[in-house]
């Protein structure tokens, strides 16, 4: 854990580590074997969570076997730790009929926090940690320190006109944090309140992290480049935004046209349709 601490994951690797701690605690390192480790996945699965929640379990046991073989030499060799098949390129949004019925549904604090991640994009955790001293409502920004970001580089965020308004409604209600709910910074938002607003408004398989989803699908069907759109979210290269690329098709549609087979011809205000010879 103490060389491991300057991971944004940290405090996931605690509990996947205190989660393992019941069939590895007193377990010598060299006894841990393929049938060990398929116990493990085995009552990890049977607590019905996903592949994906198996998996980041696994994956910590993993790493502490690779380091326990390659860096501190106390292992000849580490277990392979097999992975299950997971869903690739999950995107789940919602419509903005849909967003504004949820957020009608919920209570006015995660409700503005709903309506704040829309606006930004901004991680959960982002939003439930974000301070007074990271906002400038002059310039219209907000900023991620480099340790509060997921690939550990700082983040500007130009704040939208509804942004700033969230944030103004905000003031006053807490002394550090933005949004807080009766007095109290707001750390969790996967609550009963909101698990029971979405089956209210009846919306399915979302996430909070669907939010950001959501956002970055809004600015593709509007039309922003992806590579703006990589700099808004703060991700780390293009490759992580081309998943919403098939959302938008307006960039190829002139392409399209060069090799149609067919010539549309205005005659007088109206469009005809006729065959275009091939060269």
């Amino acid at each position: 854990m103490a060389e491991t601490s300057h991971k944004a994951s940290h405090s996931d690797d605690k509990f996947h580590l205190r989660w393992v701690d019941r069939f590895l605690n007193g377990v010598m390192l060299n006894a841990i074997d393929r049938d060990t480790l398929d116990r493990i996945m085995a009552a990890r699965k049977a607590g019905a969570v996903s592949n994906g929640t198996v998996n980041c379990t696994m994956k910590v046991v993993r790493a502490v076997l690779r380091r326990a073989a390659y860096e501190w030499d106390w292992l000849d060799k580490a277990p392979r730790v097999r992975m299950l098949p997971v869903p690739k390129r999950r995107i789940r949004g919602i419509t903005q009929g849909e967003a504004d019925a949820l957020i009608a549904a919920l209570p006015e604090h995660l409700a503005a926090m709903v309506r704040f991640s829309l606006e930004t994009g901004l991680r959960r955790s982002n939003v439930t940690g974000l301070q007074w001293s990271q906002v400038d409502l002059i310039r219209r920004t907000a900023w991620i320190h480099p340790d509060q970001a997921k690939a550990r580089k700082a983040i500007a965020v130009p704040l939208s006109a509804a942004a700033v308004i969230v944030i103004r409604e905000q003031l006053g209600k807490h002394s550090t944090h933005v949004f807080s709910c009766r007095g109290r910074a707001v750390h969790q938002v996967n609550t009963k309140a909101w698990r029971n607003a979405l089956v209210k408004v009846g919306i399915t398989d979302f996430r909070w992290h669907d939010l950001r989803h959501t956002w970055a699908s809004w600015h593709v069907q509007a039309g922003t480049p992806l590579h703006v759109l990589q700099e808004l979210g703060g991700w780390e290269s293009v490759e992580m935004v081309r998943r919403y690329a098939h959302l938008s098709s307006e960039h190829l549609a002139e392409y399209v046209d060069r090799m149609s087979g067919l010539k549309l011809v205005k005659e007088e205000g109206n469009v005809t349709i006729s065959l275009r010879s091939q060269p």
